[in-house]
């Protein structure tokens, strides 16, 4: 929505379920179940992040290259890789103790925290719980990273500088991380509805979770 009216509709996310048997043992997840619905009357948000540690680096990335320094061109691309994924980490903590605060009494041990033990998620566009890199333009839309920090975006919805993290934040305490799984024909054929694609285009931005031959 554009302000907390929420009469005017901004944008639209859009998420894919999982399609697979779990022997009516557990729920078949989409992201949006982590968001009251809005029949419900509960104001609820989705949060959005990007960020980057390479801003700067290519030039000497260059340079490793010009000087055939295969050693410390990969040592610097892993090293911003590394912060980038710190970098993520760290603004996730301070969201759930600082920003909106839903767990400002955390204390987790590094170890923990590696098996991401906190409350609330970050999945990324393109990633397993929402497999369409396209939903990544409405992220780009919506927090100008661009603009604001440099952080671009390419065609084929990469970013650049390559040492990035971005995605959403959702903070319901059932929320975890899974993927999708393969996808049957019905519900790309609906999700190409939602999008306002044609079917071949949605198959092909989902071609690495399509359950069938498109």
């Amino acid at each position: 929505y554009s302000d907390d009216s929420r009469s005017d509709v901004h944008m639209t996310l859009h998420h894919l379920r999982q399609q697979m048997s779990r022997n009516k043992q557990q729920a078949n997840y989409c992201l949006s179940d982590f968001i009251a619905p809005k029949e419900t009357g509960k104001a609820d948000w989705i949060g959005a992040f990007a960020s980057t540690t390479g801003i700067g680096i290519q030039e000497h990335i260059e340079a490793f290259k010009a000087d055939h320094d295969d050693y410390n061109m990969i040592l610097l691309e892993a090293l911003a890789d590394r912060f980038a994924e710190a970098l993520a980490e760290v603004l996730h903590e301070k969201v759930r103790t600082e920003y909106w605060a839903y767990v400002a009494d955390e204390k987790l041990s590094n170890n923990e925290i590696i098996k991401e033990k906190y409350q609330g998620i970050r999945p990324a566009p393109g990633y397993p719980a929402c497999p369409d890199h396209t939903e990544k333009g409405l992220l780009w839309e919506l927090l100008e990273p661009t603009e604001r920090i440099g952080l671009e975006i390419t065609e084929s919805y990469a970013m650049w500088p390559a040492a990035a993290v971005s995605g959403w934040y959702f903070s319901h305490p059932q929320t975890r991380y899974f993927g999708t799984g393969k996808l049957q024909k019905d519900q790309v054929e609906d999700y190409a509805k939602r999008k306002g694609w044609d079917l071949e285009t949605t198959e092909k931005w989902l071609m690495p979770v399509l359950g069938y031959d498109a």
